[in-house]
């Protein structure tokens, strides 16, 4: 179980930085003919997924243990 702290830092790059880069190389590097652009961003959104699923599941994880704790309490 990752903290408050980690979950929010991570939830804010996957929601905000990650999609902010791949638009950014997208654009950018076609409007410069970098090689390799598609498929760069094409790994940075799946990177972007992977980790978006896995902070999901983390906060979901989250709520129900501290609902089941908040019903001990």
């Amino acid at each position: 179980m990752i903290n408050n702290k980690t979950y929010d830092v991570l939830k804010w790059n996957v929601i905000t930085i990650l999609p902010a880069l791949a638009t950014f190389v997208g654009t950018i590097g076609t409007a410069v003919d970098w090689p390799h652009t598609g498929l760069t961003v094409i790994v940075i959104t799946a990177i972007e997924t992977f980790l978006g699923a896995v902070v999901g599941v983390s906060g979901v994880t989250y709520s129900r243990k501290k609902a089941e704790d908040d019903k001990r309490n």
